[in-house]
């Protein structure tokens, strides 16, 4: 059977008792080959940043830089210009304006959720705005992903951001580390800690934009806060937690693209519904479960 597939969406043969006949059929199509490959490379970005965001407390400002880059996307292809381009620009500045602000915002959480909403619904009047053909379809793409319709020069583009993102993340790891561990005894040793929360944060407007077309902008909160949410659970070194966090991250995405090509539901309820789930049952497991304290032993 040759599957079909709509935005999301394939719908392929039913899995069989044969693994490796199984993978050599999922991996037999082209779509399904580039959405491995672009959806390995956001999952490692989204590990990695997403440490940083979890341990810095920056979960609420990461989603909001995702639905701001909502109205950039749509704005772009209002005037006839690459979506990317709007998103980069959207999520990398209002990011850096968070990071600009910092503890000065007072009530910034309330500040940010309104901005948040606004942009939504920014987007959606740049989309009502648009007359071609396809808005509708190009909006929830946006918004949701379009992980089996990218092509090769997508995956370019993605992991050409993605080098980027992790570039700056190594070259600001040390510092990024010890103020998102002591802030002040950073700042007392000469770190500039509000530059490099600015600098951060635009490293995550990066993560997000590169990550529009897999998860779509709403979605990359579960890939950038519950697998290194559940990694800190697991460790507390954080160069094994960061690895676990990519390693879970990853495993969430090849699980999504999996259930989808053989059950036909869209990636996103797959990849969404996975990382709910797996953060319940870690939550679950109490505080510190005897296996997590074995496992932290060790790493």
């Amino acid at each position: 059977m040759t599957p079909t597939f709509l935005l999301d969406t394939v719908v392929g043969p039913a899995p069989s008792l044969n693994l490796v006949d199984d993978i050599a059929g999922l991996l037999h199509y082209q779509f399904m080959r580039n959405a491995f490959e672009a959806g390995t490379i956001v999952a490692i970005v989204a590990g990695v940043i997403g440490y940083f965001v979890v341990l810095r407390g920056l979960s609420f400002a990461g989603h909001a830089v995702s639905h701001i880059g909502y109205a950039g996307a749509t704005g772009a292809v209002l005037i006839g210009v690459a979506p990317l381009g709007g998103l980069l620009t959207f999520t990398v500045g209002a990011a850096m304006a968070m990071g600009f602000l910092g503890k000065r915002l007072w009530g910034r959480d309330v500040a940010i959720g309104i901005v948040m909403a606004f942009s939504l619904g920014l987007g959606q009047l740049f989309v009502t705005l648009y007359k071609g053909s396809g808005s509708t379809s190009q909006s929830n793409a946006i918004l949701f992903g379009e992980v089996l319709g990218i092509s090769r020069g997508d995956i370019v583009i993605t992991l050409g951001i993605s080098s980027v993102t992790l570039l700056l993340i190594g070259i600001f790891y040390r510092q990024l580390l010890f103020a998102s561990l002591a802030a002040e005894v950073a700042e007392a040793r000469g770190v500039r800690v509000q530059e490099l929360g600015v600098v951060f944060l635009g490293i995550t407007g990066l993560a997000v934009a590169q990550s529009v077309q897999v998860t779509g902008v709403l979605l990359i909160f579960a890939l950038l806060v519950a697998p290194a949410a559940i990694a800190q659970r697991i460790s507390t070194r954080p160069p094994y937690a960061i690895a676990i966090s990519v390693v879970i991250a990853v495993l969430f995405t090849w699980t999504a693209l999996t259930l989808a090509y053989y059950y036909g539901y869209p990636v996103s309820f797959f990849l969404t519904a996975i990382a709910f789930v797996a953060y319940l049952v870690t939550r679950a497991a109490g505080s510190t479960p005897a296996w997590m304290t074995r496992l932290r032993g060790r790493a």
